[in-house]
Parts: C-alpha cells; sequence; structure tokens
C-alpha cells in the first residue's frame, strides 16, 4: 500500500502534515509525547500506550499507535522490535498523522485531538491524532539521543521501598529553570553498576544510600529505566501521576552492557525476519529478469549493514506496510526473488531518521509482483540463514485481514 501525498487543510485552512510516498518524514515535523506501554500486537507492529497529559495519569485511556514501516525503535540504547519491551515501559514517541487514513491499522482520530481536554482529571495530549510513529525509544535511549542524563538529588528510604527526587539534565549541565521530579522506587528496582546487577540492599550496605531516612546524593548523574505501577493514596493525591524507576544505570560501561546484549538480541531478529527497505526504481528486462532499486531502512546495527556487499547473493520478497512477508507454505524463500547485489552506495548527504543511507541494486530473472516501485520488500544476502518464521508474521493466500489488520482490535473510548 502506497502512502498519501503529504499534508492537507483543516476547516480553519491550518496545513497538516502527513509523511510522503519515497520520502523519510522530518522528525522535527513531528507530534512528540510520553507515556506507557500497556499493549503490543509485534506482528502487526502496533500497540497502546496510556500518553501522559496534563491530568491523573492513571485515568488515561490507552491509545492505540502504528509504527511506520521504517518506524525505528530503541530500547537500552540499541535497536529493538516491540516484542522486547516489556509492559508497563514509559516510551518517548514521535508519531505522525496516519499517512492514508482509509489503510490505518488503528483508529483515526480528529487531527487537532492532541488539543482537546478529555476531562475527569485527564487533562489535555492524552489522545494524539499522530498515532503513527516514526521513533519509539525508552528512557535511556532518549536521553543518550539528547544528550541527557538524570541527575538524582535526595534519596528517601524505608525498608527497600522510597522515593528519588531528580531532574533530567544536559550532561554537560547549563539547563535553567528544569524541574524536579519525584520517581519511585522498591527492592525490585535494578540497579546497574559496570557488568554487575546490585540490589537497593547492597547500596544500602555500602552506606551510599541509608537504611532509613533521607539522604543528599549530590547530583549523581545516573540513567535511568522508567514504568508506571499503581500506588497507595486516594484519586486527589500525586500518588497516581508518579512514575517508578524500573532501572539505575549508574556508569557508561553498564549502559554500554545492557545496549550489547540488546543489539545482539536485535541482530539475530532481522538476520531471521530479513531487512526491510523499500523498492525506489524497477528495471525491467526480459524473460523475467529485473533489476530493483531498493533503500534500506535505518535503525539496525552496522554490522548488519556490512553485509550488504556488491556480487553478494541475495533473496527479495514482498512485504506490507506492517513489514509482514509475503509467503507461501515453506516460508519467504520459498517465494522471494533470488539473485545477485550489484551496485551498493550510501549517500554522503544528511541521512533522514528511519533511512540507512544505503541503496542497493538487486538483480533477479524472476521478478515477483510484490517487488514494484513505491512498495516495502525485506532483503536477506546470502550469509544471513533461511528461517521457517511463525505463522502470524506472514501473509497467506493473501487474506485482506492479514495484509490490512483492521482496527477493531481496539477498543472505542
Amino acid at each position: 500500500m502506497l502512502f498519501l501525498l503529504a499534508s492537507i487543510a483543516t476547516g480553519d485552512d491550518v496545513a497538516v502534515f502527513r509523511p510522503q510516498p519515497g520520502k523519510f518524514p522530518p522528525l522535527e515535523k513531528a507530534h512528540s509525547y510520553r507515556g506507557e506501554i500497556v499493549f503490543v500486537d509485534h506482528p502487526n507492529r502496533r500497540g497502546s500506550i496510556r500518553v501522559e497529559g496534563t491530568g491523573k495519569f492513571y485515568r488515561n485511556d490507552p491509545q492505540p499507535f502504528a509504527m511506520l514501516p521504517y518506524g525505528v525503535i530503541r530500547y537500552h540504547g540499541a535497536p529493538a522490535d516491540l516484542r522486547d519491551i516489556p509492559l508497563g515501559t514509559v516510551m518517548h514517541v514521535c508519531g505522525f498523522l496516519p499517512p492514508d487514513p482509509k489503510l490505518s491499522s488503528v483508529p483515526v482520530l480528529p487531527v487537532n485531538n492532541k488539543e482537546k481536554d478529555a476531562g475527569h482529571y485527564r487533562g489535555i495530549g492524552t489522545a494524539p491524532a499522530e498515532n503513527h510513529v516514526l521513533l519509539l525509544e525508552d528512557e535511556p535511549s532518549h536521553c543518550l539521543r539528547v544528550g541527557k542524563v538524570w541527575k538524582l538529588k535526595e534519596v528517601e528510604l524505608k525498608d527497600n521501598v522510597g522515593r528519588i527526587i531528580a531532574s533530567r539534565e544536559s550532561k554537560d549541565g547549563g539547563d535553567g529553570g528544569v524541574d524536579d521530579e519525584e520517581l519511585t522506587f522498591d527492592a525490585a528496582t535494578r540497579i546497574w553498576r559496570g557488568r554487575e546487577r546490585i540490589r537497593v540492599a547492597d547500596l544500602v550496605a555500602e552506606e551510599a544510600w541509608p537504611a532509613s531516612g533521607k539522604k543528599d546524593l549530590g547530583r549523581q548523574a545516573v540513567l535511568l529505566g522508567i514504568t508506571w505501577k499503581p500506588a497507595p493514596g486516594d484519586g486527589l493525591s500525586g500518588a497516581f501521576t508518579q512514575f517508578h524507576i524500573s532501572d539505575i544505570w549508574l556508569d557508561d560501561d553498564a549502559i554500554q552492557n545492557a545496549a550489547h546484549f540488546q543489539t545482539e538480541t536485535h541482530k539475530a531478529f532481522i538476520r531471521s525476519r530479513w531487512m526491510p527497505a523499500w523498492v525506489d526504481a524497477v528495471d525491467y528486462g526480459k524473460f523475467g529478469r529485473a533489476t530493483v532499486t531498493a533503500t534500506l531502512f535505518g535503525g539496525m546495527d552496522d554490522s548488519l549493514y556490512d553485509d550488504f556487499q556488491k556480487g553478494v547473493g541475495a533473496q527479495m520478497n514482498g512485504a506490507e506496510n506492517t513489514l509482514k512477508h509475503a509467503a507461501g507454505h515453506y516460508g519467504p524463500s520459498h517465494v522471494a526473488s533470488s539473485g545477485e547485489i550489484r551496485e551498493v552506495s550510501r549517500s554522503t548527504e544528511a541521512i533522514p531518521l528511519g533511512s540507512s543511507g544505503i541503496r542497493i541494486q538487486f538483480e533477479t530473472d524472476l521478478i515477483i509482483e510484490g517487488l514494484r516501485p513505491g512498495r516495502v520488500v525485506r532483503v536477506r544476502p546470502e550469509s544471513w540463514p533461511k528461517t521457517q518464521i511463525p505463522r502470524e508474521e506472514y501473509l497467506f493466500e493473501n487474506n485482506p485481514e492479514d495484509r490490512f489488520p483492521t482496527p477493531d482490535i481496539f477498543p472505542k473510548y
């Protein structure tokens, strides 16, 4: 399915941006928000997120979102798939209006929905119409991308349960007027130092934190993993708005170690599902021969792109905007076009988020229907394994429900 052209106008004659076909949308035009992942439909790259607004967080209805086909997911400072994100994780979102509302796999909302006051203590901003996501990242990934850290100012502790006063600031300081946040933690909070995982009780034993009471932490710089969980208190108290700390990374080695394992998880995943891309052009020859020019999507580890070399054998298969393979009874390799990578070029210009900046020319002697300009495809260099993917991750017999998953799975709020 192709994307709708870029912008339309509202009744107030205000331009509304939508991603264009064959172009990666600029991150600066995205609407940014954050919230708690409460539901994931990973085969269709969609889910629901409880969006933080101006009111009581726990009252906010979960809002559906869908990843754009080139949308990037980051977890622990590394590439990720939706299946890697634990429910409850607070994520930062950069999203757009649906490129084509008629083909949206999640409910389509009025374009000004983020400005509406939901009332009943929910407030403004809890249901943005920008639910097609270019970038979905957890708290440490967000901080690493924008050059920020959490400065811990005070801890209060009793029986391994407590609260921390902290602020998210530039790593080099100089942020004026940054608001403090009060975050909760408990004995299940994971604390990472170097390559070891320690407990709250360990910090107490080392006298870094008090066994009971308060202690000034001197603006210690850390990275935090943030979740939300129900807290004691009545409906009028701040307990229902506070976020909870799932992880604390005390130093650079700790977060780099976490990123290493997440990167390895994602590399294995992509090698088994193939690299996503879209087709820029097709040069047709005779008797089924063709040369396909395609741009590889971004957000992956560099070692995956290094496997795309001139002269390497490869396969290319059609896919949907959900990145689901077109496949027969024997997996994607059964129906994919086989051939060779003839050229690999890398852009020397600024590369937009979602693109790798890498373009390949793939020559095949038997081109399949799914390899057409503007279509999403998946590509496998011959060094990657041929695998049998789960049934829910590929199309079969062109079932419309497989190709265009409807929004009916989501509740009507």
